[in-house]
């Protein structure tokens, strides 16, 4: 089995080469206060464990930094928008190895109508093309099939 960093590797794990892509992406850490002891590398690992495997934070292998480290990290990139930033650059970086854009030139609107309980509340909508009295959720994806704006989350719009 392939080693990576004094310990054994995990399917999730990311390469060198993928790593050297995602490293000036990656915030470095704070020069105030301590000194860091823990890898960005390994913290971007445990991040991908967590997403491939679908374990709990708290359930991390001990190989990897305290899942409190690794949990404080994901949520304060995702609120500086570096996964936005990583996502974006990948895309680009796809299409260009495509022969294509780096930026999409169409979007699509998408929409779907959702069966739920009377739980949710009075938010109803009228879909005409299903005849269906209920919530509505619409996206608009662009021509890759990313979402753009999609209701409920916090992607930016157009």
């Amino acid at each position: 089995m392939k080693v990576t960093l004094g310990r054994k590797a995990y399917p999730s794990d990311l390469t060198d080469e993928q790593w050297e892509l995602l490293e000036p992406l990656i915030p470095q850490p704070s020069l105030q206060g301590r000194k860091p002891f823990v890898s960005r590398r390994e913290v971007v690992n445990a991040i991908l464990y967590v997403l491939r495997s679908g374990c709990p934070w708290r359930m991390l292998p001990h190989e990897f930094p305290a899942w409190q480290s690794v949990y404080y990290n994901f949520h304060r990139w995702e609120r500086e928008g570096v996964w936005d930033r990583i996502l974006q650059t990948l895309r680009m970086r796809m299409r260009t190895r495509q022969g294509r854009e780096e930026e999409p030139s169409a979007a699509i609107i998408d929409s779907q109508s959702i069966k739920t309980s009377a739980v949710r509340g009075p938010e109803k909508g009228y879909d005409v093309g299903k005849k269906n009295v209920g919530p509505q959720a619409s996206c608009i994806r662009r021509y890759a099939g990313q979402p753009v704006g999609c209701e409920g989350d916090r992607s930016p719009g157009l």
